[in-house]
Order: structure tokens, then C-alpha cells, then sequence
């Protein structure tokens, strides 16, 4: 099985700083787009940021500036770094990534997505 485990989420205050971690495990093969979405209370899933196997980017207009998104190819993880957190910013915060695995009949492709982590901004 393929799993995205997510960390690095927490209570920070305004104007503060965390970085997430999302690392693939498992019979990966292969991991094309990997990425980031939150979901606040009461509103839907949204885009935060993705990135290609060869570092190309997309964010979401209102994030550019503040966060940033990279990823390690050899270590199959991806990371976001986010800086001068409002508190609009609260939300889980899902990894979400393509990813080539083995099966038994060969290697097909996935869309998997983590299990969220809490990011809470407030004084």
C-alpha cells in the first residue's frame, strides 16, 4: 500500500511561520504532481499549491508571497512553508500527490491523498 503521512502542523500565532511535511511510503514507483489543499470550517477543499517532479509551480493567487512549496524527489516528499500566517489561514491542511505504484498487474497510477494536519492561527 501507498501512504501520505503529513507533520509540522500546530498553533501559531499571527504574523508566525510553519513548514509541512508530506512523505510518500510504500511500493511507490513514481510521483508526478504533489501538493497541498486546506479545508476551513464550513467551506470547501481549496488549492494552496502544487509542484511538478521537475519543480514547476502553481499557487493560489491569494498565497503567493507567503508560502512556498518544494519537494525532495529522493526522499518522494513534499514540503510547505508557510510565513506571516493570518488567521484565515486556519484549516487542515491536505498533501495530495500522483503517484505510481506497483500492483500485481503492473504499475498503474494514483491519486492519493493524506490524512490532514491542523494548522490553527490565533493569538
Amino acid at each position: 500500500q501507498v501512504q501520505l503521512v503529513e507533520s509540522g502542523g500546530g498553533l501559531v500565532q499571527p504574523g508566525g511561520s510553519l513548514r509541512l511535511s508530506c512523505a510518500a511510503s510504500g511500493r511507490v514507483l513514481g510521483i508526478n504532481t504533489m501538493g497541498w489543499y486546506r479545508q476551513a470550517p464550513g467551506k470547501q477543499r481549496e488549492l494552496v499549491a502544487t509542484i511538478t517532479t521537475g519543480g514547476i509551480t502553481n499557487y493560489a493567487d491569494s498565497l503567493k508571497g507567503r508560502f512556498t512549496v518544494s519537494r525532495d524527489n529522493a526522499r518522494n516528499t513534499v514540503y510547505l512553508q508557510m510565513n506571516s500566517l493570518k488567521p484565515e489561514d486556519t484549516a487542515v491542511y491536505y498533501c495530495n500527490a500522483d503517484i505510481r505504484r506497483a500492483t500485481a498487474w503492473g504499475p498503474s497510477d494514483y491519486n492519493y491523498w493524506g490524512q490532514g494536519t491542523q494548522v490553527t492561527v490565533s493569538s
